[in-house]
């Protein structure tokens, strides 16, 4: 039996956490990627060497891409646009 951490949305496109593990993973990945894109804006920004930003910007890309891969591994049923009318699975 797979423990799902995520369900597909009923609106819009992807899923959203029910369970604690979930609401981990968004909560750590958001602020670990947003870390890293505030990080490595303000870095450019401010016009300090600015090629030492762009590896914060890209851990930050490849931060929410691993946390989009858990979240779709994880998810009870598949991702694709729902209009609202047919509901997704609880």
């Amino acid at each position: 039996m797979t423990h799902y951490w995520f369900r597909p949305k009923s609106f819009g496109y992807g899923a959203t956490p029910m369970t604690w593990e979930g609401w981990a993973l968004t909560i750590g990945g958001g602020v670990a990627a947003a870390s890293c894109f505030v990080y490595g804006a303000t870095r450019l920004h401010a016009g300090a060497n600015g090629a030492a930003s762009w590896p914060a910007l890209l851990a930050g890309v490849v931060i929410v891409a691993a946390v989009s891969l858990v979240a779709k591994i994880k998810t009870d049923g598949a991702w694709r646009w729902r209009g609202g009318a047919d509901k997704a699975p609880n």
